[in-house]
């Protein structure tokens, strides 16, 4: 079994395939990575030899993917709700970001709904 930056890779998948279970890498950044270690996009990761095993890995490594991406991520969150800017102030609220409309759905963002009671007239 392949393991690359911490992840062991999927052997029965092809190698584009199996790359994207690494995060910080998809389908194009994996095409990009096999074409520069030079392997085969349609050999399948139990047919990987150690020296295209290693020559991925040298690929991957200028690339920043996993914890380091993680951590990246995290820390522009935070940045912009330190600063206060409406997208950290909805990160904060837990609401959606980019416009969509809360009436109705944004139930990923939201959660499950929390029912309030009617007042009565």
């Amino acid at each position: 079994m392949a393991r690359i930056a911490g992840i062991d890779l999927p052997k029965n998948k092809r190698g584009v395939i199996g790359l994207t279970y690494i995060y910080g890498i998809g389908r194009s950044t994996a095409a990009k990575v096999l074409a520069a270690a030079k392997v085969d996009e349609g050999i399948k990761v139990q047919d990987w030899n150690d020296d295209q095993l290693s020559a991925i890995r040298n690929a991957i490594n200028e690339i920043k993917v996993e914890g380091a991406l993680r951590s990246e991520v995290q820390l522009n969150i935070k940045r912009l709700m330190d600063i206060g800017c409406n997208r950290g102030i909805r990160h904060r609220a837990g609401l959606p970001l980019r416009g969509q409309r809360t009436k109705n759905n944004s139930r990923t963002r939201k959660g499950r709904r929390k029912t309030v009671a009617n007042k009565k007239k």
